[in-house]
């Protein structure tokens, strides 16, 4: 039987529908481009904004429409946010965010029954649920070694959807890497809901980093994102000393306004933002950090706005990803009090928007005439695109081995 899994979402997300992915072919399903050449059609959703539900829902009502006979099985974060409104699509197998690992025999029990499976857990009081993957669908391979947040920032749904803090074992991350690395990924992209909570057998991050760096053919660590608490005395060490962490951290901002950052229930206030990022780049000069940012979160005055912009550019970000505010429904920024309007948001994102462009031009300019290292990601023709390890996006006019590092000059 063929099948096909769609995907909404983060890092996280990826992996997981990576993980699915082999769960299936390993039961002798599979893998179909097309949808209406597929059995069985599995959604990994997401829930992190409004659109993100929307489009979810979307997907799934079209599938159930176009591809009537194909096996519909539904999991991830929108679906565990939104129980009953997925209990009422009708859908063959409901999962939320545990039981991802067990996707195969739950459709091999569907096909043998015909019984329609739906099942939820508490989030909140799960263990890590084990999982590995041997290869990945890009060059840059991820690999999940936490789940779960414990912040409750007041924007956020994900700690009720994803559940507290918990890691993946550390031998088990590291038996996952080496296999990786045998299968020619030379750059690992370490990823979590709260990566720099990772613990394991009181290891934490750097510690785990430190033992990935001995594996000899992998070149590069990259860490898909930290939140700037996470970057303490242990973690500026590591970047002094070892040289496969990627030139590259994103670091999460969400607001450029001390007033706004406590209304968010962030733990850090701009100045220690900026003492830590000072404090980096006193060790890697040319790093690039980007960063997230909210925009339109209640309370946000034109007046705070002004503060995020001009906060903006004296920290220099390489890039900023610009999110307008998504009230989600049970959180604490929902129900509070002044809500920004639809008009003011958008203008803000197109502002904000304009300012990281600038600031990614800035960055790049940095870094013409000089020698790069490029991590080759793809090749059509010869034309061969990849990313350097400060996260640039380079296109070079030359047919070079997609998974290999060429040294050239920008």
């Amino acid at each position: 039987m063929k099948f096909n899994i769609i995907t909404f979402g983060c890092k996280v997300n990826q992996y997981e529908s990576n993980m699915m992915k082999e769960k299936m072919l390993h039961h002798n399903f599979s893998y179909e481009e097309k949808l209406d050449l597929c059995n069985i059609i599995i959604v990994n959703t997401c829930t992190v904004t409004n659109i993100a539900d929307k489009k979810c829902l979307k997907m799934i009502r079209h599938i159930k429409r176009e591809y009537p006979n194909a096996i519909l099985a539904v999991t991830g974060c929108s679906s565990q946010n939104k129980q009953d409104l997925y209990k009422s699509l009708n859908v063959d197998i409901l999962l939320g965010n545990k039981d991802k690992s067990k996707i195969a025999d739950i459709i091999m029990n569907y096909i043998a029954n015909k019984k329609k499976y739906c099942k939820f857990y508490n989030e909140r009081s799960l263990e890590f649920e084990d999982m590995k993957i041997q290869s990945f669908n890009h060059v840059r391979a991820f690999v999940k070694i936490e789940d779960g947040c414990d912040n409750f920032c007041s924007y956020c749904i994900i700690p009720y959807v994803r559940g507290s803090v918990r890691s993946k074992d550390f031998d088990t991350v590291l038996e996952e890497v080496r296999n990786l690395v045998a299968s020619n990924h030379h750059e690992i992209v370490l990823t979590g809901i709260h990566t720099g909570r990772y613990m394991s057998n009181g290891k934490d991050l750097c510690d785990l980093i430190n033992e990935l760096s001995k594996i000899n053919d992998l070149k590069r660590i990259r860490i898909s994102s930290i939140e700037i608490t996470e970057l303490q005395d242990k973690f500026i060490d590591l970047l002094k000393t070892n040289s496969k962490v990627c030139d590259h951290l994103h670091i999460p901002l969400q607001s450029g306004s001390d007033k706004i950052l406590k209304k968010m229930n962030r733990k850090y206030d701009l100045n220690y933002f900026l003492n830590t990022i000072n404090k980096i780049r006193s060790i890697r000069p040319n790093i690039s950090i980007t960063t997230d940012i909210i925009v339109g979160h209640p309370y946000e005055t034109e007046s705070d706005f002004q503060d995020c912009l001009d906060f903006v550019k004296k920290i220099k970000f390489s890039k900023i990803h610009v999110f307008p505010y998504s009230a989600r429904e049970g959180t604490v920024a929902a129900s509070m009090d002044y809500q920004v309007s639809e008009i003011d948001k958008k203008k803000r994102v197109k502002a904000l928007i304009e300012l990281s462009n600038n600031l990614e031009k800035d960055y790049y300019n940095n870094f013409v005439g000089h020698n790069v290292d490029v991590l080759i990601e793809e090749c059509n023709e010869n034309i061969s695109i990849g990313r350097t390890s400060n996260y640039l996006l380079v296109t070079l006019n030359e047919k070079l081995d997609v998974g290999k590092i060429y040294s050239r000059v920008l």
